[in-house]
């Protein structure tokens, strides 16, 4: 008996200094925790996709003016030319090429008509009009016939006129022969000295690179004085454009 009233003392005392009995409380007791219970795995959302890359827009056209060396004209000019090398310069300018892209190339004409020549090839540049190949005539070792075989747009040739004693206007720098291929030079028989520009003989015909009577490509060299030979009588020369004709 005496031992039972001692325990209901230590009872009654633990309770006044405020200890409760968790269950008795009414309110969840904290949860267990172990050692071995792994923690919850922290979920970490994934950055928003980046948005696609616009499409690379084309470079501007460029131009650039200089002078030549006499070794830059090995093959096409010689003494006895009616010009000086020291009246030419090279232009290397950008160009759109039959492939879709931007190419950049090079032609030699005269100083005094490098303005001509820039101001024309400028829009063609701005109309994606394609040109296969602009390589200086000495890539070819100043062979026309080569040159025109592999559609390459050149200018000067110190050379005679086809079928002529004279000068052709490519010797004097201010001519330009533009997608040969699909621009020959044609007899007044229709024939062309070419058999990969057969196909290309009459006009007016569609196609890429080709110049057409009173086209776009014709009226810009129109407007810087120069004339298309595809307006010749008998022989056309579809290629072919030089400052006031011939």
């Amino acid at each position: 008996m005496k031992r039972a009233a001692t325990l209901a003392l230590v009872v009654l005392a633990s309770v006044a200094c405020g200890g409760r009995d968790p269950a008795a409380s009414g309110e969840p007791a904290p949860p267990a925790t172990s050692a071995t219970t792994p923690a919850t795995p922290t979920t970490t959302s994934a950055p928003p996709a980046s948005p696609s890359p616009t499409a690379t827009e084309p470079p501007e056209f460029t131009a650039k003016v200089s002078r030549l060396s006499r070794d830059q004209l090995r093959h096409s000019w010689r003494e006895g030319c009616p010009v000086p090398y020291s009246d030419l310069r090279l232009i290397t300018m950008t160009y759109w090429g039959f492939d879709d892209r931007p190419h950049t190339g090079e032609l030699v004409v005269r100083e005094n008509v490098t303005d001509d020549i820039i101001t024309v090839f400028r829009k063609l540049y701005d109309w994606r009009w394609p040109i296969r190949r602009m390589e200086l005539i000495d890539v070819y070792k100043g062979d026309d016939f080569d040159s025109i075989d592999a559609d390459n747009t050149s200018a000067f040739n110190c050379r005679r006129a086809t079928g002529s004693s004279g000068w052709s206007k490519h010797a004097y720098g201010q001519a330009i022969d533009i997608n040969p291929r699909e621009n020959p030079y044609v007899t007044a028989s229709g024939r062309t000295a070419h058999a990969n520009a057969e196909k290309y003989t009459k006009r007016p015909m569609k196609g890429k690179g080709v110049i057409n009577p009173g086209d776009r490509v014709v009226r810009a060299f129109e407007q810087v004085g120069w004339e298309w030979g595809g307006y010749w009588s008998g022989i056309k020369d579809y290629q072919h454009f030089s400052k006031g004709g011939g």
